[in-house]
């Protein structure tokens, strides 16, 4: 591949890494939070539930955001307002302040969760679409992974090691928005928001100059598509509206936020120490890494639907496991249940889910089909 194509995709689904650095991180402070702050349940659920809340939001507008200001100033707006999140989390005086800092962030999650795959996959050709779109995902789950894995790091350094664990995604922030400003903009989005052929001509030859040609036909007959194009919620596009749908609905009620965001808390209640419990966490990073990796191996050569089974049965078992051991409060292997649930969710659903949506929907209403399944 050119390596124009791999920088630019790599660059982009840093976005992805964010993702899941913003996500994990929580995990390692919010028993501290709810201590320091004297949270009720209901009032600590809700603070640390909140990013969610703004990735819904933000995964609503991410497409409209996309598609006025382009998939490169949007990633660029993406990667400040997550260093704001950090550092306003990190240095919050009380719990409210810390819940508009946390849902700033979410907003970041959401958005992200729609350009950068969105804009992968508008510069990939489609023989590496799968794998360099499923980038994103990796670098989510690599995200989660050096998130649980600096928590252990920083817990027991002080009374604020909880204040550092959510500040340190600061770092990365940064490096991310300066990155974004040495990508080249989405051919598309030139093409089609902007009328710019001849900046689209030029992205497309420093991608691949011998398919640049084709590609940018195709781009212009996707235009005059667009033109006659239906409104996204129409008959027209019903079925892979439907499909996005109940993929990311399932994808979410499987469990996956709740074993990341309360990890060390779900060890602990099965009778780990504290220090144990983050150790464990770590692991959920790793083999979440690892059967990612695996997923996108195999995305581009078994196709879609095979993972999809693979991870879907996993599911099944290793959450019935957890769900008896949990009912008969016998913790054995309980460890080895969760990793199970982990790798059945990364090399299905996780490795599987950015691509599916970006591929269901034709050029003309992508944005909005990636904006619809992120939210």
């Amino acid at each position: 591949m050119n390596k124009k194509l791999i920088l630019w995709s790599l660059t982009i689904a840093l976005g992805g890494f964010l993702f899941g650095l913003d996500t994990a991180v929580i995990s390692g402070a919010e028993q501290t939070i709810q201590k320091l702050w004297n949270l009720s349940n209901t009032m600590h659920g809700f603070a640390i539930s909140i990013a969610l809340y703004g990735t819904v939001i933000g995964a609503m507008f991410g497409g409209v955001i996309a598609d006025a200001i382009g998939r490169k100033k949007s990633s660029f707006w993406v990667g400040l307002l997550f260093f704001i999140s950090a550092a306003g989390s990190a240095l919050a005086p009380d719990v409210y302040t810390f819940m508009v800092m946390r849902f700033i962030g979410g907003l970041c999650i959401g958005a992200s969760s729609v350009v950068s795959p969105l804009y992968i996959a508008e510069i990939a050709p489609p023989n590496k679409r799968g794998f360099l779109v499923a980038l994103f995902q990796f670098n989510i789950v690599f995200g989660i992974l050096i998130a649980f894995v600096s928590n252990y790091f920083f817990q027991g350094t002080g009374e604020n090691d909880w204040r550092w664990m959510l500040g340190v995604v600061g770092i990365p922030s940064l490096f991310f928005m300066m990155l974004t400003l040495m990508v080249s903009e989405s051919p598309r989005w030139l093409i089609l928001n902007r009328n710019d052929i001849e900046g689209a001509k030029r992205t497309l030859n420093q991608i691949d100059p011998a398919s640049a040609e084709q590609t940018l036909q195709a781009i212009l007959k996707s235009k005059d598509e667009k033109k006659t194009s239906a409104t996204f919620f129409s008959k027209t596009y019903s079925w892979p509206i439907l499909l996005a749908f109940m993929f990311a609905f399932f994808n979410q009620v499987s469990g996956i936020n709740a074993i990341i965001y309360f990890a060390p808390r779900i060890f602990e209640m099965t009778g780990l120490a504290k220090s144990t419990a983050l150790l464990s966490t770590a692991g959920i990073g790793v083999i979440n890494l690892i059967f990612t990796m695996l997923g996108l191996s195999l995305i581009d050569r078994v196709g879609r639907k095979t993972l999809m089974y693979i991870g879907s049965f996993g599911y099944i078992i290793s959450l019935g496991l957890i769900a008896f051991a949990f009912q008969r409060e016998a913790f054995e292997g309980m460890t080895f249940f969760v990793f199970m649930f982990i790798a059945s969710h990364a090399i299905g659903q996780g490795a599987v889910i950015w691509v599916f949506i970006g591929e269901i929907f034709p050029n003309a209403v992508r944005a909005s089909g990636q904006a619809f399944g992120g939210f």
